[in-house]
């Protein structure tokens, strides 16, 4: 699906690693935006695109360096309204007759206070209610001389042009990154943004779902579909959207490729035969799949060995269902980002994603992805509008290469038995002590490493698991949750003396950024 009948918001990526919370904070306001990399915008692009307004990400670059990132000078000549941000700041001045520096002194990198100038701006409408505002910089550049037409409207200590516009134009720019948690008042300068863009607010999950259950009738025709089905948000939100657009046109397709946690195929197929009448097939795949994974250690050739045998099984049964001729996939747009620079984007790429990058050319099923430009919880949002069960909307992320990413190093049918059985234990421990929903995703991982224990009177010799457990909004960023240490024992001892083959329990407290949810 890739017409959107909303006014839309064209955010262009230099490469910040922010930039996806840029797209969060627009779509909170009910406003429908992408994000594409600067070096897929053109002339041709903008026309199609039509935005209704711009913005310009951050990014890592300089502006004067060679070959640094840039919009095309066609932009700012489309008449909307434009915001820049970080660099996307540093690049309107360049681009429009200012200057950039790079001097002593004038680095800002974390917590800043802006003061406002005597000038007033539309922009900052509910900023500056006391003498100064708290906001999150990280520039090693700086604006030494602002374009012409342009005012300032805030300075901060490193950043003299801290806020600045033209208002004749509606081109606005700032130093520091509104859509960060550590800019607190940065979602209000969001809103006025779109407000002065004249955004009327009309991207709602009500809305997306008449226009997905459209334009996926206009897609598929009188055609077949197979839908690979994992029993997780994602693909059964899919599954119900597409099942409403095209009834029994649609076949699901279940695959147990062996690394999915324990009783997990028995209750996904169990509850859509039970609660949904639609065609399912439970293809049982787990001698194919464990087979090739075997002696495997590398992830990426992880990801690249199951996502060839998801189409390989997909393409088998898109036969036995009378020739379909469309794969339906839970495609998201985190997704999508995260997979970016095989097209060239300017963010480096974090990892591959099985359902990312379209199908080879000998499957000859083309691809329906209703949800490939939302977020997790716009899905979820969505799949309350489609009357999915609150229990089955509430589960936790399960990504489609299942254990095999939560199983560093080689994958052995032993490492994965006592995977299952220690992810059992501590999803219970979670759910007995009413965390369950406080938690965005909560796993174990099973360690590439034996450790020396004693238990009883004898040495043990057996692996080390790690915890984890996240917070989140959309899978884009995450912090660790705060257990108690009462909690963390407990659930310990519990994994120990319940699953033979480990001996020693660990909590991962790392944040996304750096790192990624999965450890794979």
């Amino acid at each position: 699906m890739t017409d959107i009948s909303h006014d839309r918001l064209l955010i262009i990526d230099f490469g910040s690693q922010v930039t996806q919370l840029i797209a969060r904070r627009l779509r909170e306001l009910n406003v429908f935006c992408e994000i594409h990399p600067f070096n897929t915008v053109d002339d041709a692009f903008l026309k199609d695109f039509a935005p209704k307004a711009v913005i310009l990400s951050g990014g890592p670059s300089s502006v004067f360096a060679e070959g640094a990132p840039m919009p095309p000078q066609s932009v700012f000549e489309l008449g909307v309204p434009i915001l820049g941000i970080c660099y996307g700041q540093q690049v309107m001045m360049h681009c429009l007759g200012g200057k950039v520096e790079r001097g002593h002194g004038t680095a800002e990198f974390g917590r800043a206070y802006v003061t406002p100038s005597e000038a007033r701006l539309e922009l900052l409408e509910g900023w500056f209610l006391t003498e100064k505002e708290q906001v999150w910089m990280s520039h090693g550049d700086h604006v030494s001389a602002i374009a012409p037409g342009f005012e300032v409207y805030g300075t901060s200590p490193h950043a003299p042009f801290a806020v600045t516009g033209d208002v004749s134009r509606n081109f606005y720019a700032v130093q520091f990154h509104p859509e960060v948690h550590h800019t607190p008042n940065g979602a209000r300068l969001y809103e006025n943004f779109v407000r002065l863009a004249g955004f009327k607010g009309d991207w709602t999950m009500s809305a997306y779902r008449d226009e997905a259950i459209a334009a996926i009738r206009e897609q598929v025709g009188d055609q077949k579909v197979i839908c690979g089905l994992s029993g997780g948000v994602d693909s059964s939100v899919a599954a119900v959207l597409i099942h409403e657009a095209i009834g029994d046109q649609l076949t699901c397709v279940f695959v147990d490729h062996g690394l999915l946690r324990k009783g997990e195929a028995e209750e996904v197929v169990t509850m859509f035969r039970d609660n949904y009448n639609m065609p399912l097939i439970h293809a049982d795949e787990q001698e194919l799949f464990l087979g090739e994974l075997d002696g495997v250690s590398d992830p990426e050739t992880k990801r690249k060995i199951i996502g060839k045998l998801f189409i390989d099984v997909f393409q088998k049964h898109a036969k036995e269902v009378g020739d379909a001729t469309f794969l339906a996939q839970g495609t998201l747009y985190p997704d999508v980002i995260e997979s970016v620079s095989f097209s060239g984007g300017p963010s480096v790429t974090i990892k591959s994603h099985h359902n990312v990058g379209g199908l080879p050319e000998k499957m000859g099923l083309k691809l329906v992805e209703p949800l490939r430009e939302l977020f997790k919880d716009e899905v979820r949002e969505l799949g309350r509008e489609l009357g999915l069960p609150p229990s089955f909307i509430g589960r936790h992320p399960f990504p489609g290469p299942g254990l095999a990413i939560r199983c560093p190093g080689e994958i052995t049918r032993e490492k994965l038995d006592i995977l299952r059985e220690a992810d059992a234990v501590y999803i219970d421990q979670i759910r007995k002590h009413g965390l369950y929903d406080e938690i965005w995703q909560a796993f174990v991982a099973i360690l590439p490493v034996r450790t020396v224990g004693v238990m009883g009177d004898g040495r043990t010799y057996d692996f080390a698991c790690a915890l984890r457990a996240v917070t989140s909004v959309d899978g884009m960023t995450a912090d660790y949750y705060p257990f108690t240490h009462e909690f963390l024992g407990e659930t310990a001892t519990r994994i120990i003396n319940e699953i033979p083959g480990i001996n020693r329990v660990t909590y991962d407290i790392t944040s996304k950024p750096p790192g990624t949810i999965e450890w794979e």
